[in-house]
C-alpha cells in the first residue's frame, strides 16, 4: 500500500469498551480510490473498527478511544472536529438497510434538503442520479413518491446507498452490506460496488472470503482486535504470510 495516496491513515488506534481492550494497536492506511475489506472472525473488531472511522461511537459513555485517525490529513478525533461533516464525507451503509418512513424519493432527497438544497428542479435530478447510481431507477421511477417500505429488502439496501451517496460523500463504509440479501441482490450490490470504487474510497467489512476476493483490492485480516495481515487481496487470500491468516483462509477453494 506504501506507493498509493493514503486516504484515511490510522495511526495506534485504540478502543476500550467498558474497560476491555477491543481495539489494540491499530496502524494501517487505506487508499485512496481502492476498495479494503476488513476480514476476520466474529469478534474480532471488524465492525468496532469501521465505526471509529467516522466516530460513530461517540454517543456510547462506556467507550474511550485513543490514537489517530487522518481523512485527508485532518485529525478526525481531534477536539475541533466537526462531526457532522466528518459522516458526510463517510457514510456508513449498515447490515440491514433502515429506509425513511417516507417515500422513495425523498428519502433520496433528505441529505441534500438538510444541507440547505430546496430547488425542486435540482433536488429532482439528484434523486435521478442517485437511483440510476444504484441500478434503481428503472425499478423504481414510476413510483416515487410511495413508500420505501414497499420495496423489496435488497430495494431498500440500494435506496440507502442512494440516500448515503446523495450527500456527497468521500468514502462508502460497507457493514456486511449483503449479509441480509439474497444471492441475486448481493450481486447486484457487489457489482455496484465495483462501479463505485471508480469514484469513491470504499471501506468493506465483510465474513464471506469470496466476497472480499471478488470486490477488493486490499485486505485487512483482524484477529482478536489486532491487525494479523493486509496487503493486495490476492496475495493476503492466496498466499498468507502469518500463520493465523493461513489457519483462517483454510479450506477456501479459489
Amino acid at each position: 500500500m506504501t506507493n498509493l495516496t493514503p486516504h484515511l491513515n490510522i495511526s495506534n488506534l485504540n478502543l476500550f469498551y467498558s474497560g476491555h481492550h477491543t481495539l489494540k494497536n491499530i496502524s494501517l492506511v487505506i487508499p485512496d480510490g481502492c476498495l479494503t475489506s476488513f476480514i476476520g472472525p466474529s469478534g474480532c473488531g471488524k465492525t468496532t473498527l469501521l465505526k471509529t472511522l467516522n466516530r460513530m461511537h461517540d454517543d456510547n459513555p462506556n467507550v474511550k478511544i485513543s490514537g489517530s485517525v487522518q481523512l485527508d490529513g485532518q485529525e478526525v478525533y481531534h477536539s475541533s472536529a466537526d462531526v457532522l461533516a466528518i459522516r458526510k464525507k463517510m457514510g456508513l451503509l449498515a447490515q440491514r438497510p433502515f429506509p425513511l418512513p417516507m417515500s422513495i424519493y425523498e428519502n433520496v432527497a433528505y441529505g441534500p434538503k438538510i444541507h440547505g438544497l430546496r430547488d425542486k428542479h435540482e433536488l429532482d435530478g439528484l434523486v435521478e442520479r442517485y437511483l440510476r447510481d444504484t441500478a434503481l431507477w428503472d425499478e423504481v421511477k414510476d413510483k416515487l413518491h410511495q413508500s420505501a417500505q414497499s420495496l423489496s429488502i435488497g430495494q431498500q439496501q440500494r435506496l440507502c446507498l442512494a440516500r448515503g451517496l446523495a450527500v456527497e460523500p468521500e468514502i462508502i463504509l460497507g457493514d456486511e452490506p449483503t449479509s441480509a440479501l439474497d444471492p441475486k441482490s448481493t450481486q447486484k450490490i457487489e457489482e455496484l460496488l465495483l462501479e463505485l470504487k471508480k469514484k469513491y474510497t470504499i471501506v468493506l467489512v465483510t465474513h464471506i472470503l469470496r466476497q472480499a476476493r471478488r470486490v477488493s483490492d486490499f485486505v485487512v485480516f483482524l484477529n482478536e482486535g489486532e491487525v494479523v495481515e493486509m496487503g493486495p487481496t490476492e496475495e493476503v487470500l492466496m498466499n498468507p504470510k502469518h500463520a493465523l491468516t493461513k489457519e483462517y483462509v483454510r479450506g477456501y477453494v479459489s
